[in-house]
């Protein structure tokens, strides 16, 4: 899918193309960008980004404004913006969810755990803060559920793709 961007006052044009497990081929003019990505919060993009055979993790922090998103890449504002083409938005396509397993971003400290086994919670709920590098995330709940087990404690050192807690999904039995 075709995007026309207008970020930090330069027009960009992006194709933009989804793979399986949420990856990404971005290209930019004649560069290529292969982007493995979890939703963390509403608020929190963790991205791997290989380019040219470099990999690099990037958190990218984004609000939503009246005049466009604000992206927050290490340090850095961006105002990123769908421009008009022929007197049309471009389609935008449907913004990624919260993800389906609570696990850290990026290697990570537990510093807090707001829920116990058997509890009932929301989706949306805070579940877990962990702290990485003097900032701390809170980690939420993907849907409704009930707590099924822990896998951490505070102070644990924890990883991406290690998932925290479990929770059984309402109306689903675990076999």
């Amino acid at each position: 899918m075709a995007y026309n961007l207008e970020v930090a006052q330069k027009n960009i044009l992006a194709e933009v193309d989804v793979c399986e497990d949420r990856g990404l081929k971005i290209s930019v003019g004649k560069e290529i960008y292969d982007v493995n990505y979890k939703v963390v919060s509403d608020s929190l993009i963790h991205m791997q980004i290989n380019n040219n055979g470099r990999t690099r993790q990037v958190n990218a922090y984004v609000s939503r404004g009246p005049e466009g998103k604000t992206v927050v890449i290490s340090g850095r504002n961006y105002l990123v913006k769908d421009i008009e083409e022929n007197g049309r938005k471009v389609k935008k396509s449907a913004a990624p969810g919260i993800p389906d397993q609570i696990t850290p971003p990026m290697p990570a400290v537990v510093v807090r755990i707001f829920v116990q086994v058997g509890e009932h919670v929301k989706k949306g709920q805070r579940i877990i803060v962990v702290s990485a590098m003097k900032m701390e995330t809170t980690l939420s709940a993907p849907y409704n559920g009930k707590v099924a087990r822990i896998n951490a404690a505070i102070n644990d050192k924890v990883a991406p793709g290690q998932i925290l807690v479990e929770i059984e999904k309402e109306g689903e039995v675990k076999k």
